[in-house]
């Protein structure tokens, strides 16, 4: 139990840590990246206005029906796609990458990859 305890809060110093250094404004907003054993989730945030922007997971309706598993790296892609698709839409070309504590690797570096093919710059 006491390596589960570790590791959670090693992500949880990690994620204060970076986002420390992050700030989304509203001519360059934070597109956060959340991963788990199931599911990848992207939101495009204003953080001084505490606003999401757009937003993509494996659990929307038009991503799910184009996965088979939400928990591998096309999966992930797809979602980078979608986010970098509905970010363009609502008039956001350029964002800040918050990868939320996690390594730039596998899922997090797909749906990084994904929403740069759709043409956001980051």
């Amino acid at each position: 139990m006491n390596k589960l305890k570790a590791k959670r809060a090693g992500l949880k110093r990690r994620q204060t840590r970076v986002r420390s250094k992050l700030v989304g404004t509203a001519e360059r907003p934070r597109l956060r990246v959340t991963r788990s054993n199931a599911h990848i989730y992207a939101q495009v945030v204003n953080d001084l206005e505490g606003k999401i922007l757009a937003q993509a997971s494996t659990l929307d309706s038009e991503v799910k029906a184009s996965i088979k598993l939400g928990s591998n790296i096309d999966a992930a892609k797809i979602v980078g796609e979608t986010v970098g698709k509905r970010a363009l839409d609502a008039g956001i070309e350029s964002v800040i990458f918050d990868r939320g504590g996690r390594i730039y690797h596998g899922r997090v570096k797909a749906l990084a990859e994904g929403a740069r093919d759709a043409g956001l710059k980051f």
